[in-house]
């Protein structure tokens, strides 16, 4: 069994179909990236997955639990991370931590928070304030948040957005351990070094509709090009 089916999705808001009708699968232990330029849909898609947005048609299922009528069960087995995500200012690092898993109670609050600190890699400024933190250590600790509750899914938005070269780094490496302990992971990504580097296989998404999908070596043999940046352009522009 996939850990996600998306069978003919469809996300309207009034008379405008941002999502239109499409389909894909992501596999246990598979990264899964979802490709497109601003306003294709892909971020409409990925907070239907997660359960934030309700679905206009189609079907979603994430390990055999329906998105519309199951959500609750849903949120125990996912983590979502979006792009504009933020932290408690206020708040030490570890303190955030703890705050968050304080909501999860499958896992020991200690042994989540060693999680989230160990994968935030942070040094000693766990201990410092949230406000204090650079752009690229806010990114990090969040990608701790995500991952330390061992989800069955992962969702990522954009997870390097804005990050320079090393904690970009540090990043990919992160997410290409939690697949390789089993965790199915569905990304979106501007970066396409990122998507080539880091996915399994990709979609690539334009005006709401999945034009393309495959792996990405593959598609970039199809398409006899050297990249996944000018498969993308050849595709969608």
């Amino acid at each position: 069994m996939a850990t996600v089916e998306v069978k003919n999705l469809v996300k309207s808001y009034g008379s405008m179909e941002a999502v239109k009708g499409i389909s894909f699968t992501v596999n246990k232990g598979e990264i899964f990236g979802l490709i497109g330029p601003n306003g294709a849909g892909k971020t409409t898609a990925l907070r239907v997955i997660s359960t934030l947005l309700q679905i206009t048609d189609g079907t979603v299922e994430i390990l055999g639990f329906d998105v519309k009528r199951q959500p609750t069960e849903i949120r125990k087995l996912i983590s979502y991370l979006p792009e504009d995500a933020g932290a408690y200012k206020n708040l030490t690092g570890r303190a955030y931590l703890r705050f968050i898993a304080n909501f999860f109670h499958d896992i020991s609050t200690d042994e989540m928070v060693a999680k989230g600190i160990e994968i935030a890699d942070l040094g000693d400024r766990i201990d410092d304030k949230v406000d204090t933190y650079s752009k690229g250590m806010k990114r990090r600790l969040l990608v701790g948040r995500a991952l330390m509750i061992n989800p069955r899914l992962a969702i990522l938005d954009e997870p390097t957005s804005g990050l320079d070269v090393v904690n970009a780094q540090e990043i990919r490496k992160i997410v290409k351990n939690t697949a390789h302990d089993g965790t199915a992971v569905l990304l979106s990504s501007h970066n396409m070094l990122e998507v080539e580097y880091l996915c399994d296989r990709i979609a690539l998404i334009a005006e709401g509709k999945i034009v393309e999908e495959g792996k990405p070596k593959a598609l970039m043999q199809k398409y006899h090009v050297n990249n996944i940046e000018e498969v993308f352009v050849q595709v969608v522009a």
